[in-house]
């Protein structure tokens, strides 16, 4: 692995629950809700973009601002996702499927945070 981020658990976990949150989104563009899907698909790579992007950073503080920026990005994730509830355009299962994905996730990136900037 080339990349720092390629050996982050965080990354991946965020890498992988992203795989799910498109599939919702593309529902959302089937159902003509374009702005929806846009939205969900933008806050959806911001978590693991900023993972990403921190870990090329040439400081643990720098690294750690965009840990905070990715970590704003799931929680607009988790936020669109009650919005998509409460239009039908997933049931609430699924909202809570991916809630406690994102929560774990979510203390996840804190913790690395904290241990980056000890």
């Amino acid at each position: 692995m080339d990349f720092r981020f390629e050996q982050l658990d965080i990354w991946k976990s965020a890498i992988k629950i992203s795989a799910g949150l498109f599939e919702i989104a593309e529902r959302a563009e089937k159902a003509r809700k374009y702005r929806f899907a846009e939205q969900l698909n933008g806050a959806t790579l911001g978590i693991s973009n900023n993972i990403a992007e921190g870990s090329g950073s040439n400081s643990n503080k720098e690294f750690a601002r965009y840990l905070n920026i990715a970590r704003s990005s799931l929680f607009e994730t988790v936020n669109l996702l009650f919005v998509y509830q409460e239009r039908s355009l997933i049931t609430e299962e699924e909202r809570k499927e991916y809630y406690f994905q994102l929560l774990i996730l979510s203390k996840q990136i804190h913790n690395f945070r904290k241990a980056l900037i000890r």
